[in-house]
């Protein structure tokens, strides 16, 4: 069966700078009509257009950020509190951040798990035991920007005071494992929907009769 004709590249225009910058895509459509398309990207023009054209050609995307879901010895789930500016409110969230030029995942996860909450990956486990990344990088939201994330899970421990920046505010947590059912039922702080859907599924792994 041929592949159905999809739109084509036909431009892109950066119309904002910053440290989200703004541009404006064009498409040719199957038809032969011109379609504008308005996205958001961290990346200048040059690295941004290489990634769009890659995408095309089906080459994975590199993890601009990732997503900790730290456990902790004792079957607790370490989650942080943060006050996000777009809300204006706080936000219940894993730990997260972006990935510095030429580190490795390994150091990332441990530099965000210290800076946001005092824990570390755990001493008593190899990096690569204490961490387990989903297959690919995922994107945070197709319809708006190219930022892509990697989802981990990692074994923890606490070793010190969290340190974040002066303009962030956060209160990291532990919620124990058998009470995530409990927390998702009865929370009314807004909550990022990877946070949301990781509880779900420890939720569902903890309810009876799930066969976990």
């Amino acid at each position: 069966m041929p592949e159905a004709a999809i739109p084509q590249l036909a431009g892109i225009q950066q119309v904002s700078d910053g440290w989200v910058k703004k541009y404006v895509l064009t498409y040719t459509l199957p038809d032969g009509s011109s379609y504008e398309y308005e996205s958001a990207s961290r990346k200048g023009p040059e690295a941004y257009l290489a990634e769009l054209e890659g995408n095309a050609h089906g080459e994975r995307a590199k993890a601009d950020a990732v997503c900790i879901v730290p456990q902790t010895a004792d079957g607790k789930l370490l989650l942080i509190r943060e006050f996000r500016y777009p809300l204006n409110s706080w936000c219940i969230a894993f730990p997260a951040g972006l990935v510095e030029s030429g580190e490795s995942l390994p150091a990332c996860i441990d530099r965000e798990l210290r800076e946001e909450t005092g824990y570390a990956l755990r001493a008593d486990l190899d990096p690569a035991a204490a961490i387990e990344a989903l297959p690919q990088a995922g994107y945070s939201s197709t319809g708006l920007t190219d930022e892509t994330v990697q989802v981990v899970f990692a074994q923890v421990e606490r070793v010190a005071d969290a340190q974040p920046e002066p303009n962030e505010f956060i209160e990291p947590f532990l919620l124990p494992i058998e009470d995530v059912r409990r927390f998702l039922d009865e929370n009314a702080t807004p909550i990022g929907t990877r946070a949301q859907l990781a509880l779900e599924l420890f939720a569902r792994r903890e309810a009876p009769g799930s066969g976990a």
